[in-house]
């Protein structure tokens, strides 16, 4: 019995380090909430970096830049309120995280299709808060 422990431990090895590398794949509940919550922090990652870019385009307006910091503390709000309602139906689940998190990335997903659009806007663009580049 002393022997069996270690063999299932060892065993155990690969597929924990195969787990994150493989989310296409993922069978188990645990692989697939860390795959979401990567996705999501992937999708937030780029999010940041565009709003970094945003930021930047309006380095000599602080009026507008102060504007994009309540739309963004205003989104986040939003965000977080939204997930936590749309997933209220599995909260305290165990899918409640892979949920959240996939809640999370997919409104991610729509503000980074709308910075991308700001970045986008072509000079004269009365309608757009971002300078043209």
């Amino acid at each position: 019995m002393r022997l069996l422990i270690p063999l299932l431990a060892m065993a155990m090895i690969p597929a924990a380090g195969a787990r994150a590398e493989d989310c296409a794949k993922a069978m188990d509940q645990a692989t697939m909430t860390e795959c979401a919550g990567k996705s999501h922090s992937k999708a937030d990652a780029q999010l940041n970096a565009l709003y970094k870019q945003i930021e930047q385009r309006l380095k000599d307006d602080a009026d507008t830049r102060n504007l994009l910091v309540a739309a963004q503390r205003g989104w986040v709000a939003f965000r977080d309120a939204e997930c936590k309602f749309s997933t209220s139906g599995v909260a305290g689940g165990s899918a409640y995280p892979m949920v959240y998190s996939n809640c999370a990335e997919g409104l991610t997903t729509k503000r980074i299709a709308d910075f991308k659009a700001y970045l986008a806007c072509k000079e004269g663009d009365m309608s757009c808060p971002v300078p043209a580049n």
